[in-house]
């Protein structure tokens, strides 16, 4: 019989500091230096004074010469602020694998993966003693790398110098990507403070000041970083290089936090007449528009409406194949083709039509310049326009050209119907990385998937078999693990996070503090709020005569040899876990 434990104290943001480690003596110390002895004090509030702020979301971090202190392509949530030496950026190409010592994240032997069939708990939600209460410190017990001969690598790698009082890492705190560069100390003992996101976003919130520089830095290297890779850019010297940067436009639509906006927007059956629209069929071509990071609909006039053609994520560009022909045939120009259209929180960077005219286009091999736009004497192109130039270049970075699952070609094995488009489009699944659809017309409602969840998660299932349905397609509610995850933002103590090393987004149950943000943040509902118990079955009760909660949802099995459970488990094939960021595997699954 199950009985009711009471009087728990419930887990609080600062339960879970950033490190035990941080004396009064270290805080003292950081508020005479810059940029914490300009801080007003007043401006934070008595909830989050400037010293708590620091004492719970910072840690003081020392590095031998050689040590690496971020690797590229890993995710992180914190940024850097140096306080003594100095440290080195690897520039573009980086350092191979081998050098920065990437390997694949520990998961359970075979005997151990069997064993949880029979050690798992019978109650559910059973919360371990050790998570109970947010007794979790992330600063502890790491190991870094040092690279073994730094002079060969100043030598044969271009590195750029960051000194003392420098920040760096805030453009993967801020978001949401991975490390965009690896850094390592220069010096022996270099001195730095690593500020967790959450800390980072309080310190910015009450400075405005700090909040204006992060802002400025954040912007310069975030396009410095990204246009680097833009591959119509690389064959101009850095004479034309500089004059893109100089004139290139950093803008942001959207709101940060946009899943509220979403879920009001569907609770009023808005369309994308709702959206903020970047750029808009008809127009003037005036610049390429470069998705940065989030997400644009792509759109075009349709009857009294519109339709969804497709939609662009990171490294998507807009207008290109316009720019392109009216350059090539400045007698026939023509307009904007389609409209491009916000969803969510959108980076975009603008390269003004001059620019590509005066410095890109004349020097740009001939087999990459795309065809003339032919509108069939209409003055409209047709919406499936391909270019050679996207054939030649990385897809990721391609022309605004339709992905092969709207291809015109009738018969083809990755063709995805417009109304599917629609739908994805429409409930934003677009964002997932590790999006579980469901074949219905296979599915046997046998719940082989769901048991395997259960066994996999100690008898606690962590999706629902259920979900929106087009045709015969269910997208169901599990964690999508998204390239854009707005769970993240507003969690107090970065308990949900994702893992540094392939990006899947999990929980930390002991440092989770059942404050519900990232469930209510969740645009698709797959986080949920369970009632702890422990291991008799009893509901943890709190002082406050209310149940303990914690955040659960799916983790992509990340600790599990094979991958995720349920799709190994379906005996009908019925169940995949796809990227929808493209279209091309859904097509594929699809007509398979």
């Amino acid at each position: 019989m199950s009985t009711v434990v009471t009087g728990l104290d419930r887990p609080r943001r600062w339960d879970s500091p950033f490190t035990d480690d941080l004396t009064d003596q270290d805080i003292s110390r950081l508020l005479l230096r810059p940029p914490f002895a300009d801080m007003k004090a007043d401006n934070f509030p008595r909830s989050a004074p400037l010293p708590d702020v620091l004492k719970n979301d910072a840690r003081l971090r020392t590095y031998a010469k050689g040590e690496i202190i971020v690797r590229e392509g890993d995710y992180g949530t914190s940024a850097f602020l140096i306080l003594r030496g100095s440290a080195r950026v690897v520039l573009a190409p980086g350092l191979p694998p081998s050098a920065v010592g990437r390997r694949e994240p520990a998961r359970r032997g075979i005997f151990r993966a069997i064993a949880q069939l029979w050690a798992n708990s019978r109650e559910d939600e059973v919360a371990r003693k050790k998570t109970r209460k947010g007794s979790f410190t992330q600063g502890k017990a790491e190991t870094n790398i040092i690279l073994q001969d730094v002079p060969r690598v100043l030598d044969q790698h271009r590195t750029a110098t960051i000194r003392a009082g420098d920040f760096f890492g805030e453009i993967a705190a801020l978001s949401r990507m991975p490390r965009t560069a690896t850094i390592f100390a220069e010096e022996d003992e270099t001195e730095l403070l690593e500020i967790r996101w959450q800390g980072l976003r309080d310190l910015m919130r009450y400075d405005p000041a700090l909040r204006t520089h992060i802002d400025r830095i954040y912007r310069e290297r975030a396009l410095s970083t990204y246009l680097a890779e833009i591959p119509f850019l690389q064959h101009l010297d850095e004479a034309g290089k500089a004059r893109v940067m100089a004139a290139t436009q950093f803008e942001t639509y959207g709101d940060y936090d946009w899943s509220g906006d979403y879920k009001k927007l569907v609770q009023a059956g808005a369309s994308a007449g709702k959206e903020p629209i970047i750029a808009a069929e008809g127009d003037y071509p005036n610049g390429i528009v470069m998705i940065r990071a989030g997400f644009a609909r792509l759109t075009q006039r349709y009857g009294d409406g519109h339709r969804t053609l497709n939609y662009l994520g990171s490294g998507r560009i807009y207008g290109w194949n316009e720019i392109a022909n009216n350059w090539r045939d400045p007698g026939r120009p023509v307009a904007l083709q389609h409209t491009l259209r916000v969803i969510g929180y959108t980076h975009v960077l603008v390269i003004p039509a001059a620019v590509i005219e005066q410095v890109v286009l004349p020097s740009l091999p001939k087999h990459l310049l795309p065809d003339l736009i032919n509108t069939g004497g209409t003055g409209a192109a047709s919406p499936f326009t391909t270019s050679p130039f996207a054939k030649t270049i990385a897809p990721a970075a391609a022309a605004d050209k339709a992905v092969p699952s709207v291809a015109a070609a009738e018969g083809s094995d990755t063709r995805v119907g417009s109304e599917m488009i629609e739908f994805l489009t429409a409930n934003r699944y677009f964002n997932g990385t590790e999006t579980m659809v469901i074949d219905m017309d296979r599915c046997t409602r046998c719940d082989d998937c769901v048991r395997a969840c259960s066994d996999t998660h100690d008898n606690n299932p962590r999706f629902l078999r259920h979900g929106p349905i087009h045709d015969s397609i269910m997208v169901a509610q599990a964690c999508m693990h998204c390239a854009d995850p707005v769970c993240m933002i507003g969690c107090p103590t970065g308990a949900i996070h994702r893992d540094s090393f392939e990006g899947e987004v999990v929980i930390n149950p002991a440092s989770c503090i059942g404050c519900s943000v990232c469930a209510n943040n969740c645009p698709y509902d797959a986080i949920r709020m369970t009632e702890q118990r422990d291991e008799s079955g009893g509901i943890l009760i709190a002082s406050d005569a209310k149940p303990i909660v914690k955040a659960t949802k799916c983790d992509l099995c990340i600790d599990q040899y094979g991958g995720p459970a349920c799709e190994r488990a379906c005996p009908h094939d019925a169940l995949k876990r796809i990227n929808l960021n493209t279209l091309d595997e859904l097509a594929a699954w699809i007509n398979r």
